[in-house]
Parts: structure tokens; C-alpha cells; sequence
């Protein structure tokens, strides 16, 4: 999670990250896949547009879209449980991490 911007908002939140990968790490299209099919739902923010679609899929559109210019998944890239957030949009960062849960989660 390179991402400047994720850091701070999560910092002004008192959000701890529970586990950071390294960009270095390069993860593509398989990862990008894998990691569609086990969400139940996807934001990809590019610029301040921001997409949703439901997970449990792999399609092409969806997986395109997380992917950058290179290939590999781009960043920051954050899994919330069941929920992927790809790229930084503050509103799709608060939808998720701000909502409040339930007691039986």
C-alpha cells in the first residue's frame, strides 16, 4: 500500500492495517482474479470516477480494471474483508470502512 493518501485517511481514522504488500511483488492478472472471484463486492477508482461491481466474478471488464498500464494489479489495492478497494477514492474508502458493523460479523 503505497499510497500516501490511503495512509493518512486510514491514520486519521485510528484504521490499522492488518497485513501490507509490497508493490515489488508485482501481482497480475491470476492475483487480480483470484482476488474478484472472493469478493462480494469491488470499488475501482480511477481518477475521481469511481466503479462498483459485484464480486464473485472474474470477468474481463472487472479484472481489466484493477489492473494498470503494466499488468499487475494497481495500487493501493485493499481488501476489507469480503470488499476489494482498488485505487484511492475517499468516498469508497469511507462507504467500507466507515459503515457500521454488525454485531454478528
Amino acid at each position: 500500500m503505497s499510497c500516501s493518501r490511503v495512509s493518512r485517511f486510514l491514520d486519521a481514522h485510528g484504521i490499522k492495517v492488518r497485513e501490507t504488500v509490497p508493490a515489488s511483488r508485482k501481482l497480475g492478472k491470476p492475483e487480480a482474479v483470484a482476488l474478484a472471484r472472493s469478493a462480494s463486492e469491488i470499488f475501482v477508482a480511477k481518477g475521481k470516477k469511481l466503479e462498483r461491481f459485484e464480486g464473485g466474478k472474474s470477468s474481463e471488464n472487472v479484472v481489466s480494471r484493477m489492473l494498470g498500464p503494466t499488468g499487475n494489479l494497481r495500487s493501493p489495492a485493499l481488501r476489507i474483508g469480503k470488499v476489494v478497494v482498488v485505487g484511492f477514492n475517499e468516498e469508497a474508502l469511507a462507504r467500507v470502512l466507515l459503515r457500521p458493523r454488525s454485531s454478528t460479523s
